[in-house]
């Protein structure tokens, strides 16, 4: 099996020497990846935030799976375009995602499930951001 893992930080180093333990896995190619994981895996220097040029790169590659680490992908639906474009793809859609890439979002999703959680404040006005912060400011002065 061909792996395409997205991503470059510890996550995704972590996540390649999982599946390096794979007997399955022919070749494990990383995009961006990092010098660690160039050790471990062919890296791939290609812009993970343009899905096309991911696609692009899976269909190059005849990757059998795509593996994303980060949540900027999930939360901008390359798993989603990715799962167009015919690709079996570990991780959750854009619409998922979300509850990982807002707090606001899963504030809400917790609350309307009854989930007990510290209480929060979503600011949409940056006057009233800066009042909040100024009594913040004063209450811990």
């Amino acid at each position: 099996m061909k792996v395409l893992l997205i991503g470059s930080g510890g996550r995704e180093h972590a996540l390649a020497t999982g599946l390096l333990r794979d007997p399955e896995l022919e070749e494990l190619h990383v995009a961006p990846g990092n010098p660690g994981i160039a050790a471990i895996a062919t890296c791939h220097q290609i812009n993970t935030d343009d899905n096309q040029a991911v696609i692009a790169l899976a269909h190059q590659l005849g990757i059998d799976l795509v593996v994303i680490g980060p949540e900027k992908p999930l939360v901008q639906g390359l798993s989603d375009d990715l799962r167009k474009a015919g690709f079996p793809v570990f991780g959750p859609s854009q619409a998922a995602a979300q509850i990982e890439g807002s707090k606001d979002f899963a504030k809400k999703v917790m609350s309307d499930a009854g989930v007990p959680t510290a209480k929060s404040f979503t600011c949409t006005i940056v006057k009233r951001l800066n009042a909040h912060w100024m009594l913040l400011v004063r209450l811990m002065l």
